[in-house]
C-alpha cells in the first residue's frame, strides 16, 4: 500500500503535527511504502527526501521537522487519478491513501478534506462536512443539541458583534450575567487550546476575550464548571457503517480521565510538560456513567456525521455527577502522551493495528463514495 502522511501546517498547532505523525511513521506497519509531504508554516507543500524517514524510524530520539527545498516542491493535479495527484521533482508519487496527520486550522477544519475528494484521493479520517463542523465550537454545540446530548452552557461572540462598540459591553455582560464567573473563553475553531483561557473576574474576561479573537473571528464564552475530564475514543464510519465491512462500524474505546496537574488542560499540560497530567485508563466511574460516555460518544460521532476517527470529550461534574459533553475532536494527537492511541490500546488495539483500521476505514469510504451519481 503506498500511503501519503501529510504533516505540519499552517496552524498554531504545527509543531504537534510533528509530533504525531513522527509516531505515526514510528508505528506504521513496514508492509506500507510511506512518502512524506510536510506543509510549512507559510503553507508550501514538499516532499520529503527518504532520509528524513528512515532517520525518524531508526533513533528514537530524532524529531522531524519541515525541509523547505524548492527543488523538492510538490504540485496538486485533478482528474488524473489517485496516482496522478502529487508531483514533485517532475514525478507523480505514489499514492493509494493519505493520511493528513494535521491538527487545527487548514489541516483539520475540512480544507484540505476537501482538497483530497476533490482530487479523487483515498483518505483517512472525517470527511469535509464533519471536519468542519467539529471544527467550529458553536456549530458543534448546535448539531449535539439537536441531537439531545447536553452541552456547558455557553455564548458565542462574532468580531461584527464586537465591532460594534454600542453592542459589545452589553453582550458581555448579559453572558456575565448568564454564565456567571469563572467563564471559560475559547477561540470558536482552534484546537489543542490555543488562544483559551479562565476568567475569574472582568478584568481577566476583557483579556481572555482579546487573546481569543487574535485567533478566530468567532469566539465561545463558556460556564466554567468544577468538572473532572473524560475522554471516548471513537472509530468507524456514522453513514456508511456496514457489517460486510467490519472496519466501518462504529466503536468506542475507554474512556479515560484526565488530572490535569494545571489548573486546567491547557497546551502545555498536553504537549509540553510530560508530567502536566494523570491518564487514568479506565476512568473510574461507576459501569452505568462509562456505557453511558461510551453510547453518548459515538451519539456525537453520529450527529456530525464522523468517519474514520474522532476523540470524544466530556465534563464530568464533581458535585452532581451530570455528565455533559465537551467537544469533539477529529484528528486528535498521536503523540506519546496522547490519549486517544492509549485508549485504543487498553481495549486491545495497537497503534499499529490502529493506523491500519483507519487506512482500510479511509478505503473503503473512498469505494462508497465513488458508487455514488455525480451528474446525469
Amino acid at each position: 500500500m503506498n500511503v501519503i502522511l501529510l504533516y505540519g501546517g499552517k496552524s498554531g498547532e504545527h509543531e504537534i503535527s510533528l509530533l504525531s505523525c513522527a509516531s505515526v511513521i514510528r508505528n506504521i506497519s513496514p508492509c506500507h511504502r510511506v512518502s512524506l509531504i510536510s506543509i510549512s508554516k507559510s503553507g508550501k507543500w514538499h516532499l520529503e527526501e527518504n532520509s528524513v524517514l528512515a532517520e525518524i524510524r531508526e533513533n528514537p530520539d530524532a524529531q522531524l521537522s519541515v525541509h523547505e527545498k524548492p527543488e523538492n516542491e510538490v504540485t496538486v493535479a485533478f482528474g488524473g487519478g489517485k496516482n496522478a495527484v502529487f508531483s514533485a521533482r517532475g514525478t507523480f508519487i505514489p499514492c493509494d491513501i493519505v493520511i493528513p496527520v494535521l491538527h487545527g486550522t487548514y489541516g483539520e477544519d475540512g480544507t484540505v478534506q476537501g482538497l483530497l475528494e476533490m482530487a479523487g484521493v483515498p483518505f483517512a479520517g472525517c470527511g469535509t462536512l464533519s471536519s468542519a463542523a467539529s471544527m467550529d465550537k458553536e456549530t458543534a454545540k448546535i448539531l449535539f443539541k439537536a441531537a439531545g446530548i447536553k452541552t456547558v452552557p455557553s455564548v458565542c461572540l462574532s468580531r461584527a458583534q464586537i465591532n460594534d462598540s454600542s453592542l459589545y459591553d452589553t453582550l458581555v455582560e448579559n453572558a456575565v450575567a448568564q454564565l456567571g464567573f469563572p467563564l471559560f473563553v475559547k477561540p470558536c475553531a482552534a484546537g489543542s487550546s490555543d488562544g483559551a483561557s479562565k476568567a475569574k473576574n472582568r478584568r481577566e474576561l476583557s483579556f481572555a476575550l482579546m487573546e481569543a479573537f487574535s485567533w478566530d473571528d468567532k469566539v465561545l464564552i463558556e460556564k466554567a464548571i468544577d468538572a473532572r475530564e473524560v475522554e471516548c475514543s471513537v472509530t468507524g464510519n456514522s453513514v456508511c457503517a456496514s457489517a460486510e465491512k467490519p472496519c466501518t462500524l462504529l466503536k468506542s474505546y475507554g474512556p479515560g480521565e484526565i488530572a490535569p496537574r494545571h489548573e486546567f488542560y491547557d497546551y502545555d499540560a498536553k504537549y509540553k510538560d510530560p508530567d502536566g497530567a494523570e491518564l487514568k485508563i479506565p476512568a473510574p466511574l461507576d459501569e452505568d456513567s462509562l456505557a453511558y460516555i461510551r453510547e453518548t460518544a459515538k451519539k456525537a460521532y453520529r450527529a456530525v456525521n464522523a468517519s474514520g476517527l474522532s476523540r470524544v470529550d466530556f465534563f464530568v461534574e464533581r458535585t452532581t455527577g451530570e455528565i455533559f459533553l465537551n467537544e469533539i475532536n477529529t484528528m486528535p494527537g498521536f503523540t506519546d502522551i496522547s490519549m486517544f492511541s492509549k485508549m485504543c490500546a487498553a481495549d486491545g488495539l495497537s497503534f499499529t493495528e490502529l493506523i491500519d483500521l483507519l487506512i482500510e476505514e479511509g478505503i473503503a469510504q473512498h469505494e462508497e463514495k465513488q458508487k455514488l451519481r455525480t451528474s446525469r
